[in-house]
């Protein structure tokens, strides 16, 4: 795939993944993006998974011809993009492999070499002259490893950004939800911690004349990137992308569920949107996204153990981990004798920034009542507003 006249895609497709990190269900697959920029001299933009480090060099080949490449640039030291530096450097032995000191560090560990007298170090405001093209590189510590640089070619205008602009889903898939989504799932499972990190990243893409976007995942970016960037700046910031209410739910014996499912209920008939995630049964990255997406959350929690039930615990330590914050929250706790639910919710959420709780907690006390019912139609009246 051209991306430019002298800049070509030669990632792959991954369908057999069925957990991405080990944790992230990918019903889409997977693309690990490498790139290919044909100057006087050729720089190769990362590898890609282990797996598929033949069809990688079987891509390169194709759009190299008799042509042999002269860099290999190691924006990002992870597996899934690092995996083939060796293979490459075997195949290419006149190669030099460009990256940051911490990745060569990295490539110590991993590989048991680092490729001495066959570096090359770059740092924030480094160059790399390709004959035609000028790569300038920008460090990008913890966006989302120590090591992540990113790379501007001013000739094509073109912004490598490591995992920044990442994206679930294979490239040859048509997602039905569009960017967005997968988008959104990827950056506060795998970058959301990192918002000040980004937003640095940001402030320096501002004053680069950018046109198109290559990530290390999905789709590459062009046209009018200022939805993309907009996006990034809103989740980076840990603003609320849209007005609406997260009701994440953990339920023994179903009275719990009853309750979010009446708190739905009343808020739709109130016009306000509401999505609802059952914590145990549901994929939890997708409640995670939804609680960032949103600007309103309620957590519904069965005590368990004088303490919470654990999918609530896990659900809470998965937000503030990624900072959570900004955002109103509400607590629904249930507990037949001695409902302690709410107590523990909301010591866990002790450390994040900005949270307006509401007015009352609904306590129900085994099976929903009158007076459960009444908590519950005024939480609905103060969250609609």
């Amino acid at each position: 795939m051209k991306v430019s006249n002298d800049i070509r895609y030669i990632g792959v497709n991954d369908h057999d993944i069925d957990l991405f990190e080990g944790q992230y269900a990918v019903p889409l697959g997977m693309a690990y993006n490498s790139y290919v920029i044909l100057g006087e001299k050729i720089a190769v933009m990362d590898s890609v998974d282990a797996r598929f480090g033949q069809q990688w060099l079987s891509n390169l080949s194709a759009v190299l011809g008799e042509r042999r490449p002269d860099y290999l640039v190691v924006q990002h030291m992870e597996p899934d993009h690092s995996a083939n530096i060796v293979t490459f450097m075997n195949a290419y032995p006149e190669a030099v492999v460009v990256a940051s000191a911490k990745a060569f560090t990295m490539m110590q560990q991993f590989f048991g070499t680092a490729f001495e007298g066959r570096q090359m170090v770059v740092k924030e405001g480094s160059t790399l002259e390709l004959g035609g093209h000028t790569l300038s590189f920008i460090a990008a510590p913890m966006v989302h490893w120590p090591e992540v640089i990113m790379t501007y070619d001013s000739t094509d205008k073109v912004f490598f950004s490591a995992d920044g602009f990442g994206k679930f889903g294979a490239n040859d898939v048509e997602d039905p939800e569009g960017w967005d989504c997968e988008a959104r799932r990827y950056y506060f499972g795998i970058v959301g911690k990192y918002g000040a990190p980004v937003q640095t990243v940001l402030k320096k893409a501002a004053k680069l004349d950018i046109r198109t976007i290559c990530p290390l995942h999905g789709p590459v970016l062009s046209g009018d990137l200022s939805h993309y960037l907009q996006q990034y700046s809103t989740w980076s910031s840990y603003q609320s992308e849209d007005r609406g209410v997260t009701i994440a739910c953990c339920s023994v014996y179903g009275h719990t569920m009853e309750a979010a499912r009446l708190l739905k209920e009343r808020l739709e008939a109130k016009g306000v949107v509401a999505k609802l995630h059952d914590l145990a049964r549901d994929d939890m990255a997708e409640a995670v996204e939804d609680a960032f997406r949103y600007d309103r959350l309620v957590l519904c929690a069965t005590t368990y153990n004088a303490d919470v039930f654990p999918f609530m615990r896990t659900f809470i330590e998965h937000l503030t981990e990624r900072a959570y914050q900004n955002r109103r929250v509400a607590l629904v706790e249930n507990g037949s004798w001695a409902p302690t639910a709410a107590k523990v919710m909301a010591k866990l959420l002790e450390g994040s920034k900005n949270l307006t709780f509401a007015q009352a907690t609904v306590t129900i006390k085994g099976g929903l009542s009158d007076e459960s019912r009444a908590q519950i139609a005024a939480l609905a009246e103060e969250f609609a507003n």
